[in-house]
């Protein structure tokens, strides 16, 4: 299709699943005046705009050249480096690089923020009433408890009528962890043993509050069972599902965690622990391999100041913090945006370069 559309020398720059695997957002371009393998005899590399008799237009200040090739490979090295450290799967890491460099942007950190919000989506939590509850779902350990407390110290210091309901009712602890918040919000705590116990617990609930969270017990997404039950509970309303995930695992595991929750009609991801993590390959990989939109995140254990939205600028600033300068960012605690573009290491090689021009 991108052949009928652009011709035989197209390239697909990137490609997104969309909606849940239903759609297939793709990128795609060609080099202007390059047919069959070589340039056009006729093709002039002047801008695409008409100019005046009056004016004098160099060729070599076109807008599709390059004076210093270092700039191109400058913005390519640095976003390439900052990948590699948090250690992004390359899959993923191709379509950032090849989007950057099509974008064409010269200074990296916003190459990296016009990359990101291009390949991936953003939809923020509601800070006012929802039609819908939200049931927070993740492996064990993933910090959903924590999320649902954070979540609901948001909405009452909002001045909303929070509702929490729990269906961790067998883990040790699980309850008593949660109570110990919604007693301090003054909330109370409804727990739902079965699908059948939280969609009456719903059923009774909708309408008289603004906002519903509920919590769930961890489950292990290469188990069978557990996953067919967790299928039950996600069926038992109509609600809106998250994925909680915590930065710092590993990015091939991370993407087969998404990929599971995903077949259960899980779109969103909110990452936690953001703060502690050195290397969030594993936050990208989840949201490419299970085509979800990133949602609020966790960077600090406090539970009335616990989340912050994510947006391409605040996730390019979390990846490479050193390309930004200025004050200090109040939501995430990183710096502000304020980018310089950084010459080329001189220690790459230019095999190295070669291959990330490639």
């Amino acid at each position: 299709m991108v052949r009928e559309m652009l011709g035989e020398d197209a390239i697909i720059v990137a490609t997104r699943e969309e909606k849940g695997g239903k759609a297939v957002c793709v990128t795609a371009a060609i080099e202007p005046g390059f047919e069959n393998g070589s340039y056009r005899d006729d093709y002039s590399d002047s801008p695409n705009f008409e100019i005046g008799e009056e004016e004098h237009h160099d060729a070599g200040s076109g807008w599709l050249q390059y004076d210093d090739e270092d700039e191109e490979y400058a913005v390519t090295e640095e976003i390439t480096e900052a990948m590699l450290k948090h250690g992004v799967p390359e899959d993923v890491l191709d379509h950032i690089i090849s989007c950057a460099t099509v974008i064409g942007l010269e200074q990296p950190s916003v190459a990296l923020v016009a990359a990101i919000e291009h390949l991936y989506s953003f939809t923020p939590l509601p800070r006012a009433a929802a039609k819908r509850p939200f049931i927070l779902v993740g492996p064990p350990g993933s910090g959903k408890t924590l999320a649902v407390a954070k979540l609901a110290a948001r909405g009452v210091m909002d001045g909303l009528k929070v509702a929490v309901i729990t269906t961790d009712t067998v883990r040790a602890g699980g309850v008593e962890q949660l109570s110990a918040f919604t007693k301090l919000l003054q909330i109370d705590l409804k727990k739902a043993k079965s699908a059948q116990a939280l969609r009456e617990i719903l059923s009774d609930l909708r309408g008289r509050y603004d906002q519903i969270y509920i919590d769930t017990q961890g489950v292990n997404p290469f188990n069978r069972e557990e996953m067919k039950q967790a299928a039950v509970l996600l069926d038992a309303a109509d609600m809106d599902s998250i994925l909680v995930m915590p930065g710092g695992l590993d990015a091939e595991e991370s993407g087969d965690i998404a990929r599971a929750f995903a077949s259960l009609q899980v779109h969103r991801l909110m990452p936690t622990r953001v703060d502690m993590a050195r290397r969030l390959g594993g936050v990208l990989s989840a949201a490419t391999h299970g085509s979800m939109s990133f949602t609020d995140a966790g960077n600090t254990p406090k539970v009335a100041e616990g989340l912050f939205n994510l947006t391409p600028q605040t996730l390019s600033r979390l990846l490479m913090p050193s390309s930004y300068r200025g004050d200090r960012d109040t939501n995430t605690g990183s710096q502000t945006m304020h980018s310089r573009p950084r010459p080329p290491s001189p220690s790459t090689t230019p095999e190295k370069r070669k291959s990330i021009k490639q």
